[in-house]
């Protein structure tokens, strides 16, 4: 009888500032070459296991850890993380956090380094990783001038080039256009034929294999179901049509424009990467920004803000509030209650203000509210238990949530949303769908960029479509559903892709 290649007995982590745990009692026995497919909703622990198995928590992020865990016969709590990973690749929710070198190739070539590959396997090991993820072309290119998507490929790269025994992958595709989402979850399920590997995943629909397992954790961290993941997907695929949210009614033609780009333009890295775009932004109007990775969605969206140079932008000062790509670029306090209310008036008191103002006796109407006002949309978006925590302690769907709860409290007459609902599972999502319905029904203008065409087609008023950093169209929802145009800016799923895999 084979050793199994990953073990837990009755783990369970809690963090500092949590109420609760957030993992509880876990034990789950995966064996060599065996996928499982880990799912469950959002702040359920799912990145926190993947944490514990690679050594990171609690070895680099402090928790306290009970019960036993063993990977590959070895206890991560012990094994320092660097040795541990020579066998262990793991890719998490933010492929920026792990980027270490400056350079595209070098950063590949850092985990062969590592292991003592000869340097003249090097280069071709190297080729051959970033051409199975579609980026060989990036691979002079500066780490820091990658997007999101094409950061994420760089670093599935630099794991599968250390061709490790175990594949830990924390949403893998969260940053990726359909397209490209497609075809990195085809180039997994190949690689993953040979590995144990434990994928964390929100976009199962796109995925042209399954894994023969999958493991369901419960909102409390614990496991709720270990079986097929055919069947535990199919139920999961009922709850949600079930729980859909209604179609969207776009096309409001919206009130004044309050944001408006002609022959926009916007540089980073000393060149433009955004030109010639026409937009007006209206109040009441929710306008989508779609295009594949790299054509300059999120450079837009900076560039309205005022937060990169260029021109071709006309707003009142102050018009546009940004909810960041990545969430913890924008966190100001130390904990989840404290970040809501950092845009409203400046708080005084203890770090427990927000729960105990509306109490304290005597206090002043214009904290009470503010406090209130905090409490409030902590509750919307499901972070009231998590009000004392870290921000840089939360999941990357916690995260979000909080991101677009900080921003949109403040009430900006414009909000821009930079993938709002990456790493969101459905209730979550439905939340954001929600509050940008209101907000719009308010009279504010947002402005969403996503990759997620089905999130587009419920909200769009008016779509903007780029490619390579250029306008193709701007008009009404119907350019979600126009598939030449989508087949041009690369956004258009060929079947074929879909089933490449097929029985992997």
């Amino acid at each position: 009888m084979s050793v199994a290649a990953i073990t837990t007995r009755g783990l369970s982590v809690h963090f500092a500032g949590r109420a609760a745990p957030s993992l509880s009692g876990v034990d789950l026995t995966v064996g060599p070459g065996e996928r499982v497919l880990v799912l469950g909703p959002s702040g359920g622990g799912k990145s926190t296991l993947l944490h514990v198995l690679t050594g990171v928590v609690p070895q680099s992020v402090d928790a306290d850890v009970a019960g036993e865990v063993r990977v590959l016969g070895q206890d991560p709590q012990v094994v320092p993380v660097p040795q541990l990973a020579l066998q262990v690749g793991w890719l998490g929710q933010d492929p920026a956090a792990g980027a270490c070198l400056p350079v595209v190739e070098t950063e590949v070539a850092l985990p062969l380094e590592n292991r003592g590959v000869p340097r003249e396997e090097i280069g071709p090991r190297v080729r051959r990783a970033l051409v199975a993820v579609g980026a060989e072309h990036l691979a002079r290119r500066r780490t820091s001038t990658l997007s999101g998507g094409e950061q994420q490929r760089v670093a599935l790269a630099a794991v599968l080039a250390g061709e490790p025994e175990v594949l830990v992958l924390d949403e893998p595709t969260s940053m990726l256009d359909p397209v490209s989402a497609a075809q990195v979850l085809t180039l997994i399920g190949e690689q993953s034929r040979t590995r144990t590997t434990l994928l964390v995943e929100h976009r199962t629909a796109e995925m042209s294999w399954s894994p023969e397992r999958a493991v369901l954790l419960d909102e409390s961290g614990r496991v709720a179901a270990d079986g097929p993941a055919g069947d535990l997907l199919a139920a999961r695929r009922d709850a949600a049509g079930a729980a859909r949210d209604p179609a969207a009614v776009p096309g409001r033609s919206g009130g004044d424009v309050v944001l408006e780009l002609r022959r926009a333009h916007f540089a980073q890295g000393g060149h433009d990467v955004v030109r010639g775009v026409d937009l007006s932004v209206r109040r009441g109007q929710v306008t989508v920004v779609v295009g594949c990775n790299g054509s300059g969605k999120s450079s837009v969206l900076l560039g309205a803000a005022g937060l990169l140079p260029g021109g071709g932008v006309r707003a009142g000062a102050g018009a546009a509030g940004l909810v960041f790509q990545r969430p913890e670029h924008q966190f100001l306090a130390r904990t989840v209650a404290q970040e809501v209310a950092h845009g409203l008036p400046r708080p005084t008191g203890s770090r427990r203000w927000w729960a105990r103002a509306s109490a304290r006796e005597g206090v002043d109407r214009q904290e009470a509210a503010r406090a209130s006002t905090t409490a409030a949309w902590l509750d919307r978006f499901d972070l009231a238990p998590l009000a004392d925590a870290d921000p840089f302690r939360l999941s990357g769907g916690q995260q979000r949530r909080l991101s677009v709860a900080a921003m949109a409290v403040v009430g900006r007459p414009v909000l821009l949303l930079d993938e709002p609902t990456f790493g969101l599972d459905l209730p979550q999502t439905r939340a954001v769908v929600d509050l940008v319905r209101e907000l719009a029904d308010a009279g504010t203008a947002v402005v969403v960029a996503t990759h997620d065409l089905d999130l587009g087609r419920r909200l769009a008023d008016q779509v903007l479509v780029l490619s390579q950093g250029e306008q193709v169209a701007v008009g009404g929802p119907g350019l979600l559903d126009d598939a030449g145009l989508l087949a041009e800016a690369g956004l258009l799923v060929e079947a074929p892709v879909l089933h490449r895999v097929g029985r992997g």
